[in-house]
This record gives structure tokens, sequence and C-alpha cells, in this order.
């Protein structure tokens, strides 16, 4: 019975902890600042 508790335990622990991690990431669109020239071409040698 402490063995179930204890693994239950643990797997709760364990879906707290990832679920901040899995909200992590960029919200909003990928879209490059309106100042900025990115990519730009380079003239070749």
């Amino acid at each position: 019975m402490a063995s179930t508790l204890r693994k239950a335990l643990l797997a709760l622990l364990f879906v707290g902890l990832a679920i901040p991690l899995a909200d992590c990431g960029r919200k909003g669109p990928l879209e490059p600042p309106p100042d900025s020239d990115y990519p730009r071409t380079y003239p070749a040698e």
C-alpha cells in the first residue's frame, strides 16, 4: 500500500513539474520586428 502511494505521489510530482515546461515557447506570430533588416544580402567577394 505504501509503495502504491509513493508511486502515485511521484507521478503527481512529475506531472506537476512537467506541465509548466510544456507551456514554454513563443506565443505570438513569428514575424521580425518592424525595424529589422534581417535577412539581408551581402555583397559577393
